[in-house]
C-alpha cells in the first residue's frame, strides 16, 4: 500500500493485492478512502472463473453510494445535515426549514422558505378516498402498518409520480409527501382509539397542525402549548436523516429500480417498523418500567454484565461516542416537563445513565445513551401510545428519505441494486418424478 510519503510526493494512493493463490499482484486506487468493489472483481484465477467479491452481511463496511446529504462522525460523536451542525439545527432552525435545507443542499432565503411552507401547507389534504381505505382497517390495526399501506396507496392517487426523471415532478411528489404524512399518522392514530379524523387547519405552523389533528375534540380551534410544539419540531429535525441505515437503504434499494418515490418510502416504512429500527425508544420504556425504581438500578447493572439483561437505549452502530442527538433530547425533556409534569420514569432513567457512564464495563465498550434513550420519555408525556413512535420517527424521516431518493435519481453511477451472494445449497441434482419419489 501507498505509504503517507509517497501520497504526499504526489503519487496516487493505492492498495496492492497478492493472490497468493496466483502469485499475481494487483494494484488497486484508494478514493475517499475506498476501492471499488469492481477492481476486487478483477482479481480472479483464469478468465472464465468468477472475479473475487467482498462478504459483508449487514454492509457494516461497504459503501453503496456517494452522498452530499449527511455526515456522522461516531468515533467524535458528529451529525451534521448538509454540513450544518446538528445542535445548531435544533436550536436555531424548525423543521420545515431543515427539509428544505436537506433537500434542496442549502439553506433558504426568506422569499424560498416562504413558498416552501405555503407549498407544503396547501398540500396537507388528502384525497377523500384516503380516508375511506383508512377506515377500513381493523379497529386495532396497527398505526405503522396503517402510514405504510396509505403512502404505498398514494401512488395510485399521483400516477405521474412515475415521471421521475422530471425535475418539476419530482419536487411536487416531494412537496406532497412531506405535507401529508402527518395528516396520515395523525389519522391512523385516530383510527386506533375510534376518534373521528380531523382535518388539517392551516393556520397553523407544521407541528402545531399535526397536534391539533392528533388530539383536537370539540373545540373550535386547538391551541397547542408553545413548548411541546417546539419540543415535537426538535424531535422532528433530530429523525429528519441519518446517513444509509437501514430504512434509507431501503429507500435507496427499491428507489433504485426507478419505481414512484410514494412506493420507495413505503420501503423504508417498512424497515422502519422492525423493532431493531425504529422500535428501541419503546424496549427503553419498557426496560425502565420494568427497573421500577431508582433501588433496583445497581441489580439491573449487574444482571446486564451477566448477560440477563438487556441495556436499551445504549451504544449505536455508527456512534461510539454520545449520540449528538440524545444530548438534545436529554434538554428538550425539560420544557416537556415543564408542560406535562415530569414522568417518574425520568428519574430511573438518568440514574441509570449516570451509573452506566461511571462504570467501566461500559466505558470500555463505548456504551453511550443513543437518540431512544430519552426520546420515548417525551413520547409518552405528549400521551402518544407506544405504538405511535414509530409513526412520528416516520414523519420527523420524510425529508431526509426524500433527499435521499431524489440524489439517487441524479447520480449517474447509481445501478439497480442486486448484490452478490454466496450460494451455500445443493448443486446439478437429478430430479425425480413424483411417481418414482412417491412409490
Amino acid at each position: 500500500m501507498t505509504d503517507v510519503s509517497a501520497a504526499a510526493a504526489g503519487q496516487a494512493a493505492s492498495l496492492t493485492v497478492r493472490d497468493n493463490r496466483t502469485g499475481t499482484e494487483y494494484d488497486l486506487p484508494i478514493v475517499d478512502g475506498t476501492i471499488k468493489a469492481a477492481d476486487l472483481g478483477k482479481i480472479r484465477t483464469a478468465d472464465d472463473e468468477p472475479g473475487l467479491a467482498v462478504y459483508d452481511p449487514g454492509f457494516v463496511n461497504t459503501a453503496s453510494c456517494r452522498s452530499a446529504v449527511t455526515y456522522i462522525d461516531g468515533e467524535k460523536g458528529i451529525l451534521e445535515y448538509r454540513g450544518y451542525p446538528i445542535e445548531q439545527l435544533a436550536e436555531k432552525s424548525n423543521f420545515l426549514e431543515v427539509a428544505y435545507l436537506l433537500i434542496h443542499g442549502e439553506l433558504p432565503t426568506k422569499a424560498e422558505y416562504e413558498a416552501w411552507v405555503h407549498e407544503i401547507t396547501y398540500h396537507t389534504f388528502v384525497h377523500e378516498n384516503v380516508k375511506g381505505f383508512m377506515h377500513g382497517f381493523r379497529y386495532d390495526a396497527h398505526p405503522m402498518g396503517m402510514l405504510m399501506a396509505s403512502v404505498g396507496a398514494l401512488s395510485t392517487f399521483y400516477p405521474d409520480a412515475r415521471n421521475i426523471d422530471d425535475p418539476d415532478n419530482r419536487h411536487m411528489q416531494i412537496v406532497r409527501m412531506i405535507a401529508k404524512m402527518p395528516t396520515l399518522g395523525a389519522w391512523a392514530f385516530r383510527h386506533a382509539q375510534g376518534k373521528p379524523f380531523i382535518y388539517p387547519d392551516n393556520e397553523l405552523s407544521y407541528t402545531e397542525n399535526f397536534l391539533s389533528m392528533l388530539f383536537r375534540m370539540s373545540e373550535q380551534k386547538f391551541a397547542a402549548d408553545p413548548r411541546l410544539a417546539k419540543a415535537l419540531d426538535v424531535l422532528l429535525i433530530l429523525h429528519a436523516d441519518h446517513e444509509q441505515n437501514c430504512s434509507t437503504n431501503a429507500v435507496r434499494s427499491v428507489g433504485s429500480s426507478q419505481v414512484d418515490p410514494y412506493s420507495a418510502v413505503a420501503a423504508g416504512i417498512g424497515a422502519l417498523y422492525g423493532p431493531l429500527h425504529g422500535g428501541a425508544n419503546e424496549a427503553v420504556l419498557r426496560m425502565l418500567k420494568r427497573i421500577g425504581t431508582k433501588e433496583n438500578i445497581p441489580a439491573f447493572i449487574e444482571g446486564v454484565k451477566n448477560g440477563n439483561e438487556r441495556l436499551m437505549g445504549f451504544g449505536h452502530r455508527v456512534y461510539k461516542n454520545y449520540d449528538p442527538r440524545a444530548k438534545l433530547i436529554k434538554k428538550a425533556c425539560d420544557d416537556v416537563f415543564e408542560v406535562t409534569g415530569v414522568n417518574p420514569l425520568l428519574e430511573i432513567a438518568q440514574e441509570l445513565e449516570k451509573i452506566a457512564l461511571e462504570d467501566e464495563y461500559f466505558v470500555k465498550r463505548k456504551l453511550y445513551p443513543n437518540v431512544d434513550f430519552y426520546s420515548g420519555l417525551i413520547y409518552e408525556a405528549l400521551q402518544f401510545p407506544p405504538e405511535m413512535f414509530t409513526v412520528l420517527f416516520a414523519i420527523g424521516r420524510t425529508p431526509g428519505w426524500l433527499a435521499q431518493w431524489n440524489e439517487l435519481i441524479q447520480d449517474k453511477e447509481q445501478k439497480i441494486a442486486r448484490p452478490k451472494q454466496i450460494y451455500t445449497g445443493d448443486r446439478t441434482l437429478t430430479f425425480v418424478p413424483a411417481e418414482e419419489r412417491w412409490a
